[in-house]
């Protein structure tokens, strides 16, 4: 399953999807491909892995929810992505599940830490608000030797923004049981960071995030201040892509010319045909392609012929 997106807004003329396993060599044959796509040759610049809402814990399922089963998952998703020569790896959120015990929820965090290990030594956590109900965001941040939760980085051309609204709407951040999913907001502090960074830096921009950005202010899902920040990515001028997690099933919407792709969950259903991973793909003329496995749900942009 799989995105083509053309950074001017424009799709490649030749660009195409093709049912089938006989592609061209500068595509990736996989057996867990639904789809695969024939697309002008473009060297690649950057592969990024993506997985998001882990949710991993040592406790019995609830509904849809089998969290002991992650680490298989996560193994299986590893046996694919391993072979992508990624240049990183990013988690959107919701790594962990919480048990309510400090101790044991940071004993699942390593554990589920070592298995994405496994596709990426290279790789970035975005707080989702699972990871901090019962940790506070030191320890967290702690167990996965990351000194920060919203911060950013340049590679090969890109600057990538990887931001917290693991806060309450009074700014409080989440952490020992004391805050709601439903309540959360980027704080003034964060949101003259992000408007400073983007200023500064003369890169194409993606960013990533665990709640959503593109719905209502009112909705659960939603950062509570969600238009004040896309408002700054808009006014940028740099945004190309944001990434979200939170939402399990996935969706995928576009808002003043940016796309935001909210990623399927790895957690939801048993088994591994229930598995849920990615890579993005961006190439060297600013395109990108989000190659999507197994749950990830496929949304292919065709041009139309003129």
């Amino acid at each position: 399953m799989s995105i083509y997106y053309k950074s001017n807004k424009q799709l490649s003329r030749r660009a195409f999807l093709y049912q089938g396993t006989l592609i061209f060599s500068t595509a990736i044959v996989s057996p867990f491909c639904l789809q695969a796509e024939v697309l002008e040759t473009k060297k690649t610049v950057l592969r990024i892995g993506l997985l998001t809402d882990i949710h991993y814990a040592d406790k019995e399922h609830a509904g849809s929810r089998y969290y002991r089963e992650s680490p298989d998952k996560i193994a299986a998703a590893a046996n694919e992505l391993s072979q992508r020569k990624l240049d990183f790896l990013v988690e959107l959120g919701d790594l962990i599940d919480t048990v309510k015990v400090p101790e044991t929820d940071k004993k699942h965090l390593r554990i589920i830490n070592t298995e994405l290990q496994k596709i990426s030594d290279k790789r970035y956590y975005v707080l989702g608000n699972h990871c901090v109900e019962t940790l506070t965001k030191d320890e967290f941040l702690g167990e996965i030797d990351q000194k920060k939760s919203y911060f950013s980085f340049d590679q090969n051309g890109y600057h990538f923004i990887v931001l917290d609204a693991c806060f309450r709407q009074d700014g409080v951040p989440y952490g020992r049981n004391n805050a709601q999913w439903t309540d959360t907001k980027l704080p003034e502090v964060e949101l003259d960071w992000l408007k400073t960074d983007l200023s500064v830096t003369k890169l194409p921009a993606i960013v990533f995030l665990h709640q959503r950005l593109d719905v209502d202010n009112q909705k659960p899902i939603a950062v509570k201040n969600a238009d004040r920040v896309r408002r700054l990515l808009e006014e940028s001028g740099k945004v190309r892509l944001v990434l979200q997690g939170h939402e399990h099933s996935g969706d995928y919407k576009e808002i003043a010319g940016i796309p935001y792709c909210t990623l399927s969950a790895v957690i939801e259903g048993s088994g591994l045909k229930n598995n849920s991973f990615s890579f993005l793909e961006i190439l060297e003329n600013g395109d990108w392609q989000l190659h999507g496995f197994l749950k990830q749900k496929s949304r292919n942009t065709i041009p139309k012929q003129i």
